[in-house]
C-alpha cells in the first residue's frame, strides 16, 4: 500500500514536492497517478496554483480513488485561491466518487464542512466521523482526532462549552492513540481552554503548566500556552479576592 504520510511535511511543502517527484519516478503506473495528485497539492501550497491545476489536468482518473483524489486536490487549490464557490462542487464530486475509499471520502466531507453554514457543519463532521470509526482502513480511522477537534470547535464557537469539552477530550484520546506528541499537546491545550471557559481554573492551570514544562524540556515555546497561562493567573487572582 502506498504510504503518502512518509512523503509529506505540511510545514515544508517544497521539501514534500521534492520527495514526491522522486517517488513518482520509481512508482508503478497507478501509484504515479496517486502521487501526481499529491504533487499538485504540494505545488498549490506554495502558491503555484496554475501549475497545480495543470498537474491534475494531466492526471488520468484510472479508478474511483484516483478520480476522487483529483477532485479533492483541485478543490483544495481552488479554496486556497479563494474560489470557494468553485471549490465546493469539487469536494462534493470527490465525496461521491470516493465511496469505497473511506480515507478520501472522510477527507472530502471534512473539506465540505469547513466552509458549510454553521447549522450543517456539525452533521457533516458527524457523518465523516461515523465513516471513519466504522472503516477497516486505519488511515480513515485516524481521521477521528481531527474530526472530533472540529466538532469541539463548532461547539466552542456556539458557546456550548460542555459539549466542546467532551469532544476535545475524545480528540485527546485519539491523538494519544496515534502517538504524535506534538498534536497530543495541542489536543490537551484545547481541553484546558475548554476547562477555563467552564470556570475550572485550577484544572486548566495544572494542564497548561504541564504542557509548558514539556515544551521547555524539548527547548520549544508556544505563545498560545503562555497566553492561556496569563489568562488563568488573572482568573485565579480574581477568584481569590
Amino acid at each position: 500500500m502506498l504510504d503518502l504520510t512518509s512523503l509529506w511535511d505540511f510545514d515544508d511543502p517544497a521539501a514534500s514536492e521534492n520527495r514526491l517527484r522522486r517517488a513518482i519516478r520509481g512508482a508503478g503506473a497507478r501509484d504515479q497517478h496517486i502521487l501526481m495528485t499529491q504533487l499538485a497539492r504540494a505545488v498549490g501550497l506554495q502558491g503555484r496554483y496554475d501549475d497545480g491545476l495543470g498537474l491534475l489536468a494531466a492526471t488520468t482518473a484510472v479508478d474511483a480513488e484516483v478520480a476522487a483524489r483529483i477532485h479533492l486536490e483541485r478543490g483544495r487549490i481552488l479554496r486556497t485561491r479563494g474560489l470557494l464557490d468553485a471549490a465546493r462542487p469539487e469536494f462534493e464530486a470527490a465525496a461521491a466518487a470516493a465511496i469505497g475509499c473511506d480515507e478520501v471520502h472522510v477527507d472530502a466531507l471534512h473539506m465540505i464542512a469547513l466552509d458549510a453554514p454553521p447549522e450543517v457543519q456539525g452533521a457533516l463532521h458527524e457523518e465523516a466521523l461515523r465513516i471513519a470509526r466504522a472503516s477497516a482502513d486505519l488511515r480513515a480511522r485516524d481521521w477521528d482526532a481531527s474530526l472530533l477537534n472540529n466538532i469541539g470547535m463548532a461547539h466552542a464557537d456556539a458557546g456550548e462549552w460542555h459539549d466542546a469539552l467532551a469532544a476535545f477530550e475524545n480528540a485527546w484520546g485519539a491523538r494519544e492513540r496515534q502517538g504524535d506528541a506534538g498534536r497530543t499537546r495541542i489536543a490537551r491545550w484545547m481541553v484546558a481552554r475548554a476547562l477555563r471557559h467552564l470556570g475550572r481554573t485550577e484544572d486548566a492551570l495544572a494542564m497548561q503548566r504541564s504542557i509548558k514544562v514539556e515544551l521547555e524540556a524539548i527547548g520549544e515555546e508556544d505563545p498560545h500556552v503562555d497566553e492561556e497561562l496569563a489568562l488563568l493567573e488573572v482568573a485565579r487572582r480574581g477568584h481569590s479576592r
